[in-house]
């Protein structure tokens, strides 16, 4: 069965770095939250805001692994009023069983999902 799951995250500064490591945060938080090995992944695709100028997420993932993984990034659509610095991304992944998808919205992400999440950490709602 494929899933998918998504997550974003606040990106404090325009600059390479920390959108690198974010991404890698995102990601490895959803892989963690949801089981799924790196193998599992058929493609993962961000979206960042268009602020985010100073480095490409995929190419700051790619630096943390997933060397055999389809990266994609895009420019999110600009909203009038949108949080600023968000980062988001879209993981599909190859799944033996039917389990939900636990979203992960992190830092000041939180905010676009609260109906998702309780805590500043995005921790899922039980």
């Amino acid at each position: 069965m494929i899933r998918a799951v998504r997550g974003a995250v606040g990106v404090d500064n325009n600059d390479a770095q920390e959108i690198y490591s974010g991404a890698n945060r995102l990601v490895r938080e959803i892989m963690t939250r949801n089981r799924i090995e790196e193998q599992q992944i058929v493609s993962i695709m961000f979206s960042v805001t268009k602020d985010l100028t100073k480095g490409n997420p995929a190419t700051g993932l790619r630096s943390f692994g997933f060397a055999d993984t389809p990266l994609f990034c895009v420019q999110e659509a600009d909203i009038e009023g949108a949080e600023p610095r968000i980062l988001r991304v879209l993981v599909t992944y190859s799944a033996a069983e039917t389990a939900a998808t636990v979203p992960v919205y992190l830092g000041r992400a939180v905010e676009l999902r609260p109906d998702l999440t309780d805590t500043a950490e995005g921790e899922r709602r039980t």
